[in-house]
């Protein structure tokens, strides 16, 4: 006779943890694809806090060679790149396909390789070998030959900065046979070779954006480089230079020719330069932190270009203490106008937002000394809880360690200043049930369309109890997951649908505190796509993480 005790209870249908993360707590092993997709929305190939580089390397290679799906492999190097914004990975993917399908990596190359600097970490990576190429073969050469003899002026002066490769590495290798004088001089002048061998381009052949850069860096006087950055001549035709500020860096002379160039940075390269702006004694004067600040918080290109908040929190954590209160502000004022771009959820939810030691790992991974971004996982996290909360202000956010923190924020409270506030919070170890437990506990009689859990997903505690399963053999997410549904399909009138818990990992680990089913979304990543990714779903939307790599068209 069967044991009658294995069916006793509804929380016997719950699925046994499979694996130990790498906390050693109970955990929910990711699908090849999934676990791939979250490693390819997050990981830095930097040290995080509970793996380091190499490991990381390995891991991706183990996770590659278990997806045989190319056509996969390729819309995420696209996904990484266009949704994502990584750097490295979506270049790992597509090294991966320079050996797997040379079809697809030329189809995928264009999209995901964009600019100079990860057109050279693609070489650097098939030199290595490590995902199966380690020289430029015929058709690899054709498609760095395509990108060199295509770029503009302005995107080959970017990537020719740098080394490690250098871009001159870049060429040797790849051999592009230019395809008129122009670029002919121009790959001469950037490769440093002697006019003699430019034949039969001269130096009259040479772009504007070489000529007037070549300008600026013999210019003898302060006034000379700031008409050249101007575009100011005597017949008023001459083009301005456009070059980015690191090229004009070693030969700029003085303020006014950074202030000057301030004027004619983007607003991306604006917001990312406010110390060296600083340092450069642009902010001295007034009317420069005015034009800066102004140019910061214009609510036309923030909505134009659709920034989210994430930009402006990266830049306010970067500032120096010396870059002017105004311009600080204009970062506030900046990131409450992106707050409008994060999507309202179709009801209130608790945000669960984890305060623990191992968020304290920068959000890129530790470099070394004076190479780490300032930008932690906890701030990314709280950035996140406080965006979804300005927008969803009925929601409720509950900081957790070890235990919970009463977390006194005002809605209404600038972005920045409750990411500040909630990134305080907490610091020892991790139980990612305990939202779900205070939810299930003070709130029991509110209704919610579900929870949002932002974490490392590193859990190793449930109950006071550590590195230990559940008494059903599920992790404590999903025991309190579980009464939480209960709780919610009452309070609701049997609503069919219930409640929806996303677990937002922000960290590249393969397992999870709750598995993927109707109602679990898993998803990886700390850049803005998750926004729309977690209101699609939570507004029933069926696509999920892989679905939406999948939905890319290549």
């Amino acid at each position: 006779m069967a044991n009658k005790s294995l069916f006793s209870s509804l929380k016997s249908l719950m699925p046994r943890a499979t694996v130990r993360n790498e906390a050693g707590g109970s955990a929910y092993a990711l699908g090849p694809k999934h676990a791939l997709a979250q490693f390819a929305a997050t990981g830095c190939f930097n040290g995080t806090y509970y793996a380091d580089a190499e490991s990381q390397l390995d891991t991706l290679k183990s996770l590659i060679a278990q997806v045989n799906d190319n056509v996969f492999l390729a819309k995420l190097a696209v996904y990484s790149r266009e949704r994502a914004f990584m750097k490295d990975m979506p270049v790992a993917l597509t090294a991966t396909l320079a050996a797997r399908d040379t079809v697809l990596f030329h189809q995928v190359f264009d999209r995901a390789i964009d600019n100079g600097r990860v057109l050279r970490t693609l070489f650097q990576m098939i030199r290595s070998g490590q995902f199966g190429k380690k020289s430029l073969s015929s058709s690899l050469q054709r498609a760095f030959q395509r990108w060199l003899n295509t770029a503009s002026p302005e995107k080959l002066l970017s990537a020719s900065i740098g080394n490690d490769p250098r871009l001159r590495d870049v060429f040797r290798m790849a051999r592009p046979t230019p395809p008129d004088n122009a670029r002919r001089a121009m790959f001469g002048w950037l490769t440093d070779k002697e006019q003699l061998k430019w034949a039969p381009a001269t130096e009259a052949d040479l772009p504007d954006q070489i000529r007037l850069l070549v300008a600026f860096r013999t210019a003898e006087t302060v006034e000379s480089q700031v008409a050249l950055l101007q575009g100011a001549s005597g017949d008023g035709n001459r083009p301005a230079l456009h070059a980015r500020w690191d090229l004009l860096a070693d030969t700029a002379k003085g303020p006014v020719v950074w202030a000057a160039s301030a004027r004619t940075m983007g607003p991306q390269a604006l917001r990312m330069n406010l110390n060296t702006l600083q340092r450069h004694g642009v902010f001295e004067d007034a009317e420069m932190v005015q034009t800066v600040a102004d140019r910061l918080a214009d609510e036309n290109e923030i909505r134009r270009s659709r920034q989210f908040p994430y930009q402006y929190f990266a830049a306010y954590l970067n500032a120096s203490d010396e870059v002017p209160h105004k311009i600080k502000a204009a970062l506030h004022k900046a990131a409450e106008i992106a707050c409008g771009n994060v999507p309202e959820l179709p009801g209130p939810v608790i945000i669960g937002l984890d305060t623990s030691g191992s968020m304290s790992c920068a959000i890129t991974g530790n470099r070394g000394r004076g190479a780490t971004s300032k930008m932690r996982c906890i701030d990314v996290a709280a950035l996140f809880a406080a965006a979804i909360l300005r927008r969803n202000p009925d929601s409720v956010i509950i900081p957790f360690d070890t235990q919970a923190y009463d977390a006194k924020v005002d809605p209404s409270d600038s972005i920045l200043s409750l990411s500040e506030r909630l990134a305080k919070y907490g610091g020892g170890g991790t139980d990612c049930s305990i939202p779900l437990r205070e939810a299930n506990a003070r709130h029991r009689k509110r209704k919610f369309a579900g929870c949002v859990l932002v974490s490392d997903n590193e859990s190793w505690a449930y109950a006071n109890r550590a590195f230990a399963y559940e008494t059903n053999g599920s992790t404590g997410v999903m025991t309190e997951w579980q009464e939480f549904v209960k709780n919610q399909v009452r309070l609701q009138g049997g609503n069919v649908e219930g409640p929806k818990l996303v677990c937002i990992n922000i960290q590249p680990y393969g397992s999870t505190q709750a598995p993927e089913r109707s109602d679990i979304l898993n998803i990886g990543g700390f850049s803005d796509a998750v926004f729309n990714v977690v209101a699609s779903y939570l507004g029933d939307d069926a696509n999920r993480f892989v679905a939406e790599v999948d939905s890319i068209e290549l």
